[in-house]
């Protein structure tokens, strides 16, 4: 099930989103340039460690580790994935935030998705990269802005016939989030993250991106939604 598109409409320019898939884009070019002894020696002098964070938790460096962390990717796999999550989702939960508090909130629970695999993951000395923990954030706001807009998926069938189908985000971003979680409780006690996968940061800002925007709904008015008849 590969999400395509939401049927939301987007009614204003998303300069940030396309930004941040800009800068992610270019600062990946950029590592493609180093050989893989200068990338593995980048990632742990650039990115979040958790057993150092764990160790030096309130200092400025742990701060620029973790915000490093989110623009550095490990594959064009990585890159893509996370990019067209963000450009799916992001667009509309920048439309209702508006530009600035979009990009607070998208590096807030950045943070805080990275803190969450530090605090389940402390003894682990692996670089934690990658823009999915943030992007976990704007997920779980557009699950609290638009639980029932529809977001066209893809299922291949036998790998060859694609199908598509429109499914309410509700279940598209629950059943994304019930993943995260079983993959994560799978993978405790493990001395490496699970095929390279951070879920629990994944988790983290998920819970914060949803919990954020619930309570910024309650001061402020919702967004307009798509009303569907069948």
């Amino acid at each position: 099930m590969i999400p395509v598109k939401t049927l939301q409409p987007v009614r204003s320019k998303a300069y940030v989103t396309y930004g941040l898939i800009a800068l992610n884009g270019l600062i990946f070019l950029w590592q493609l340039t180093l050989s893989q002894p200068q990338l593995k020696d980048t990632y742990y002098a650039l990115a979040a460690v958790p057993c150092e964070i764990s160790r030096n938790l309130l200092s400025v460096e742990t701060l620029l580790d973790i915000f490093r962390s989110m623009f550095l990717h490990g594959s064009w796999a990585h890159l893509v994935a996370n990019m067209t999550f963000l450009w799916i989702f992001g667009r509309n939960v920048e439309d209702y935030f508006g530009h600035r508090r979009f990009f607070l909130l998208y590096v807030a629970t950045g943070f805080l998705a990275a803190l969450t695999e530090v605090v389940i993951n402390t003894g682990l000395c692996v670089p934690l990269v990658g823009a999915s923990g943030a992007i976990a954030g704007v997920l779980g706001a557009y699950l609290i802005l638009y639980p029932g807009s529809r977001v066209k998926i893809m299922v291949i069938f036998f790998r060859f016939f694609p199908r598509f189908y429109n499914i309410p985000a509700l279940v598209v971003l629950g059943l994304w989030f019930v993943i995260q979680l079983f993959n994560g409780i799978a993978s405790l006690g493990v001395t490496t993250l699970g095929g390279g996968v951070a879920f629990f940061a994944h988790i983290g800002g998920f819970i914060a991106g949803l919990v954020a925007t619930f309570f910024y709904l309650m001061f402020n008015p919702p967004p307009d939604r798509t009303v569907y008849t069948d």
